[in-house]
C-alpha cells in the first residue's frame, strides 16, 4: 500500500496544527460558528444531532493492521468504543468531543491517516473495488490510479470550493463492485481495439434528491491523459455548475440540463488546451506509484492443501460461510474473505474497538497485514490461503464476524439515520433491527438468494436506497416516521434506479411489507432466477399488489 513521503507527512502535520489553533480559537469565542464551519468541514467534522461526527479518510478502502489498531484506539479513547464504516469506504466516529478532535487528528497522522476532504464542496475520498489487485475479472489494478488522483486532488487550489461535493470511483474489473455508475465521475479501466489499456469515463452519476445514472462521455482515453481529462471535467463543472441552489448544484444537474453530448464537447475543448501540460502522466510516474502496490509473496504450493476440501465436506456451517463470504483470488490456493459487519443485533457497518483490534490481528496472521473496506459496509481480508480458511472462520465466529450473509437480505446498507444525523427524517438502524428480527432463518435467506436492501433516513441517500434491489427511504409525515419503498434498482454494471412501489408505509409495517414482496417473488420466480431478474421480467405490478392489496 502507499506510504507517505516527507511531503505527505508535512502536509498532514501542518493541517493538524492549523486545525488545533482554529478549534482553540473557536472554543475561546474569538471566531464565530459561521467562520468555524468551513474550517471544520475541511477536516471532516460535522455537528450532528447529539454530538460532533468525525469522518476519517480511508483512501480506496485500504488499511494496514497498524492503522486499524489506531482506529480501535480512537474508538476506545475518544468515542463510545465503536466506529461506523460507510459507503465511501471511510470510518465515522459519532461521539467525539469537539475539543478532542485535534488530538484525534494528531494521532491519526502518526499512522499516515487524516480527515482531509472527507466533507465540504471539494473532491472527496476516491473509492474503488475492494478486490482491487486480487480480482480474477480484473483488467488492471486500479489502486495506483486512485492514488494518483488522490495526490492530484488533495488541496487542489482550483477545486477547493466547487459548487457541491464531488465523488470519484475507479474500477479495473469486469464487474462493478464500487457503484461507479452513481458517481460524479466514474472511471473504468478498459482496452481499445488495439489492446491498449486506458480509461472509460462516465460523468453525471449521483443519488440524493435527483438521482441519475452516469453517462459515458469518452469510451477510451490513454493513461497519460487521465489527470488532464479529469481536470477539464472539473473546470467545466466549476465554471457552469449552479451555485444558487444547493439541491441543484451537483454535476449531474449540469449534464442533464445541457445534455451529455454538449457537456462532452465543452470538456474536449477545455482539454485540448491542457492535455500536453504538466498534467501529463508518463510511464515513470505511473510505475513509481505502482511500485507501492506489489502483491505479497504468495506460496506457490498453497493450492496443494487438502484440509480445505475435507472441512468443506464435513462441516456444513463452514461450507455455508465459504459459499457466501469467500471469493476467488487471482493467486492459486488463495481466497479473499469477507468479514461481515451485519451480524443480527448490530447496526450495519459498526465495529467495536475490540473487534477492530481482533481484525488487525487476523490481518497480521492470515492476510499480509492488510484490510479492505467495502462499499457495502463490510471488510475484506484479501490474501488468505485456502488452508487457513477453517481456522480463520473459527476465530471470526467467536467475535460475531462470520455471519454467512454477504449479498443476502440481511447484508443491508444502512445510513446512521435519525439516531445520529441532523438531516435525517426517520430512523434507519431500528428498521434494520426490525428486518433482522423478522428474517432470522438462514435457510430462508439462502433460498431467497442475492438481494440487496439499501436504506436511507432522508433524501440525501447516504444509504444508496435508489439503487437497492429493494430500497427503503425514511420520510417524515407530520412528525411521524414513514418509509417509501422502491424496487428494481442496481449499482452493478447493469445500473438502474428503483421504481417507487406506492404510498409510504408505517414504521411498524416495513419488515412485513418486504416479506410480502418476497412472497410474490418466490411464487413467480423461474428456476435460478434472482430477485432482480424476476422484477425486470415481470415488472412492478405483482409486487405492488402483494403490498397494497386490500
Amino acid at each position: 500500500m502507499y506510504k507517505y513521503d516527507n511531503y505527505d507527512k508535512t502536509i498532514v502535520n501542518e493541517r493538524v496544527a492549523q486545525f488545533r489553533d482554529q478549534t482553540m480559537r473557536f472554543l475561546a469565542g474569538s471566531i464565530s460558528e459561521e467562520e468555524y464551519r468551513p474550517l471544520r468541514l475541511m477536516n471532516g467534522l460535522y455537528l450532528q444531532r447529539y454530538a460532533p461526527m468525525l469522518r476519517v479518510a480511508i483512501p480506496y478502502g485500504l488499511l494496514s493492521s497498524t492503522q486499524m489498531r489506531m482506529l480501535a484506539h480512537i474508538a476506545r479513547t475518544y468515542d463510545k468504543n465503536y466506529g461506523h464504516f460507510s459507503t465511501r469506504q471511510n470510518i465515522q466516529y459519532n461521539w467525539p468531543r469537539l475539543e478532542t478532535v485535534p488530538d484525534i487528528l494528531a494521532e491519526l497522522a502518526t499512522v499516515e491517516m487524516h480527515a482531509i476532504q472527507t466533507s465540504g464542496n471539494c473532491i472527496r475520498n476516491v473509492t474503488s473495488d475492494h478486490f482491487a489487485g486480487i480480482a480474477v475479472d480484473e483488467i488492471e489494478d486500479p489502486r495506483p490510479y486512485c492514488e494518483i488522483i488522490r495526490q492530484w486532488s488533495t488541496f487542489h487550489p482550483e477545486f477547493s470550493y466547487l459548487p457541491r461535493k464531488f465523488k470519484i470511483a475507479v474500477s479495473g474489473a469486469g464487474h462493478d463492485r464500487a457503484a461507479v455508475h452513481v458517481h460524479d465521475i466514474g472511471i473504468f479501466l478498459s482496452k481499445n481495439a488495439e489492446g491498449e489499456t486506458g480509461f472509460k469515463i462516465l460523468v453525471g452519476g449521483g443519488l440524493g434528491r435527483l438521482p441519475h445514472i452516469g453517462v459515458v462521455i469518452r469510451d477510451f482515453i490513454e493513461k497519460k491523459y487521465l489527470l488532464s481529462y479529469l481536470e477539464a471535467i472539473l473546470r467545466i463543472y466549476n465554471l457552469f455548475g449552479r451555485r444558487d441552489n444547493m439541491h441543484k448544484a451537483r454535476i449531474k444537474i449540469l449534464v442533464k440540463a445541457i445534455g451529455a453530448e454538449k457537456f462532452a464537447e465543452m470538456v474536449e475543448k477545455e482539454w485540448e488546451q491542457i492535455k500536453e501540460s504538466v498534467l501529463l502522466l508518463d510511464d515513470k510516474e505511473i510505475d513509481r506509484v505502482k511500485s507501492y502496490f506489489i502483491s505479497p509473496g504468495y506460496q506457490i504450493d498453497a493450492e496443494n492443501d487438502t484440509s480445505f476440501d475435507k472441512n468443506m465436506a464435513s462441516n456444513k456451517s463452514f461450507a455455508n460461510w465459504v459459499k457466501r463470504n469467500v471469493t476467488d483470488h487471482k493467486a492459486a490456493g488463495y481466497r479473499a474473505v469477507y468479514i461481515s459487519l451485519k451480524a443480527p443485533g448490530t447496526p450495519p457497518g459498526d465495529a467495536t474497538g475490540e473487534q477492530m483490534d481482533f481484525m488487525a490481528d487476523m490481518a497480521d496472521q492470515y492476510s499480509a497485514s492488510e484490510i479492505r473496506v467495502t462499499h457495502d459496509q463490510n471488510l475484506v481480508l484479501g490474501h488468505v490461503k485456502q488452508g487457513d480458511l477453517f481456522s480463520l472462520w473459527t476465530e471470526l465466529n467467536i467475535q460475531h464476524l462470520a455471519t454467512p450473509n454477504i449479498g443476502l437480505l440481511t447484508d443491508m446498507i444502512c445510513c446512521p439515520g435519525l439516531d445520529f444525523c441532523s438531516l435525517a427524517n426517520a430512523g434507519s438502524i431500528p428498521i434494520a433491527a426490525q428486518i433482522n428480527k423478522k428474517f432470522d432463518d438462514m435457510d430462508y435467506l439462502h433460498d431467497i438468494g442475492d438481494l440487496q436492501i439499501k436504506m436511507s433516513g432522508c433524501m440525501n441517500a447516504c444509504g444508496h436506497h435508489h439503487v437497492g434491489h429493494i430500497g427503503i427511504l425514511g420520510v417524515d409525515k407530520k412528525g411521524k416516521e414513514f418509509y417509501q419503498l422502491t424496487v428494481g434498482g442496481s449499482a452493478a454494471m447493469d445500473a438502474s434506479l428503483g421504481d417507487r412501489l406506492g404510498p409510504a408505509i408505517a414504521k411498524a409495517d416495513v419488515a412485513d411489507s418486504i416479506g410480502k414482496i418476497l412472497d410474490a417473488y418466490v411464487e413467480i420466480r423461474q428456476e435460478g432466477e434472482r430477485f432482480l431478474d424476476t422484477y425486470r421480467r415481470v415488472g412492478i405490478t405483482p409486487f405492488k399488489d402483494s403490498v397494497y392489496a386490500e
